[in-house]
């Protein structure tokens, strides 16, 4: 797309020469003789930047500039929505400007204010540090809504409900949230859910993963340390508390930590205050903590290896994210969100999963949860052509769904035969494979063309299989 410039000035010779100057260096070109024509003219233009005299007739430029400002969208446009594109870049321009117009404009949210008569030379290096800006702007706003969308929850169950529901009271507070749950339920996305509905959200957000740092560093990693403190301490390090001052931060596998790394962080939570390894200073921090473990911290207390009095700090709220298991009715929009996520990232064509595979993927049990699902998604969403199949599907998924004899929608149970626990993982889902082709085929009175539509191959693979399997309308 072209770059649109708006010239906005009430003297028509001016706009002229601008016009032509800027034309002949491939720029597209508006004009506006007055404010209230700048103003009136802007949701169809949608320059991307405004050459801006600030004395017009009517509204001054001053004022047009006020009004674009105070036109932006709130910063806090939540975080299921991409932000919004970068308003367009203001140069103002004057044949009378003073010193002090020069500063209301910069104050006001101008990129540079020029005067007239318009050197070509400078015109033209300003219009393109201000456009490589511009454009710059937009990149970081990509990458912040591809960022920010790795970690949006998805899942419109009860439970998650019900989980949105805990999160959207307890984030406006300060107070101190424990998030339970198995390993890859989504612990993580639910303290940066906490953090971003927070009026903590334009401060840091800091995440320890508790259980990768090594005991003997934790507590140089959490507090910090001075030059000397230990072999290798060369320099004076801030630790993470401190770089999360006025912030939140997220002590993952909190289970993990060692007793001596738990009492400090009990002083931290009782008086915020915190001393560096090597150091006798005190320092005060205002930081929220949020905790998560995968382990039974009641367990843990009652066998003497975390600290009755830290679990009662950290617990004020405790929240328990749900098992997949227990959602299987969010794993079709998870799937869908995972196959665009994926795709962008790596400038793949979205997949689509078909019917059969999605029932199928329903029905398995997702020990490893959430993360486990993207994993397969990303190995499907790399590895299939088109849609994503029942016979694209790992073959221990498959296996899994037919040993449990797991219902599948709109397909009963997957019945096995006593010599299937025998069989190999690729015998077993041939099995399988043969059972939910079959079905399908007769759920759609054996018309080759919706069934193979459904089951997400084409018509020729269809038949193949079909053979493949040894599967005829004749065969009971």
């Amino acid at each position: 797309m072209g770059t649109t410039i708006l010239i906005v000035d009430d003297e028509k010779n001016i706009r002229r020469t601008v016009r032509m100057v800027l034309e002949g260096e491939g720029y597209s070109v508006e004009e506006a003789s007055s404010g209230e024509e700048a103003l009136a003219r802007l949701p169809d233009i949608a320059p991307d930047l405004l050459l801006l005299d600030v004395q017009l007739p009517g509204i001054s430029g001053h004022d047009v500039l006020e009004s674009l400002r105070k036109a932006r969208p709130p910063e806090d446009e939540g975080a299921a929505k991409p932000p919004a594109p970068p308003e367009p870049l203001v140069i103002m321009i004057s044949g009378h400007g003073t010193l002090a117009d020069a500063v209301r404009a910069t104050k006001a949210g101008a990129y540079d204010f020029l005067e007239k008569p318009l050197d070509r030379e400078r015109l033209m290096v300003t219009l393109r540090n201000a456009l490589e800006r511009r454009a710059m702007a937009r990149e970081v706003a990509g990458l912040r809504a591809l960022h920010e969308g790795r970690f949006e929850m998805v899942g419109q169950t009860p439970a998650m409900a019900a989980l949105y529901a805990q999160i959207g009271k307890v984030a406006p507070t300060r107070t101190r949230v424990l998030i339970t749950g198995e390993s890859g339920t989504g612990k993580e996305l639910v303290a940066r859910a906490i953090h971003r509905e927070s009026s903590l959200r334009d401060r840091p957000f800091i995440k320890v993963n508790c259980a990768a740092i090594p005991p003997e560093l934790i507590e140089s990693e959490l507090f910090g340390h001075e030059r000397g403190a230990f072999t290798g301490a060369a320099a004076r390090k801030k630790g993470l508390f401190e770089l999360a001052d006025g912030g939140t931060i997220f002590l993952d596998e909190i289970g993990d930590m060692s007793l001596s790394a738990q009492a400090k962080v009990l002083r931290v939570l009782q008086s915020g205050e915190l001393s560096r390894v090597g150091s006798e200073t005190t320092l005060k921090v205002d930081v929220r903590v949020l905790a998560a473990t995968n382990r039974d911290l009641q367990a843990a207390v009652a066998s003497g290896v975390f600290r009755e009095d830290l679990f009662f700090r950290l617990a004020v709220v405790p929240l328990r994210v749900p098992p997949l298991r227990e959602r299987a009715a969010d794993i079709p929009p998870l799937c869908k969100a995972f196959a665009a996520q994926i795709a962008g990232e790596n400038g793949l064509h979205e997949k689509e999963f078909a019917p059969a595979a999605i029932e199928i993927l329903s029905a398995y049990t997702w020990p490893g949860n959430v993360r486990e699902l993207r994993n397969v998604v990303e190995r499907l969403v790399i590895l299939c052509e088109g849609t994503v199949g029942a016979g694209d599907l790992p073959e221990e998924i498959v296996a899994e769904v037919a040993r449990r004899g797991r219902p599948v929608r709109n397909l009963g149970a997957l019945a096995l035969p006593p010599e299937a626990a025998n069989l190999s993982l690729r015998e077993l889902r041939d099995l399988v494979e043969r059972q939910v082709v079959r079905a399908k085929l007769e759920e759609n009175d054996w018309n080759i063309s919706r069934t193979a539509q459904v089951l997400g191959l084409e018509r020729t693979n269809l038949h193949k299989k079909m053979r493949a399997l040894g599967i005829a309308r004749d065969d009971r």
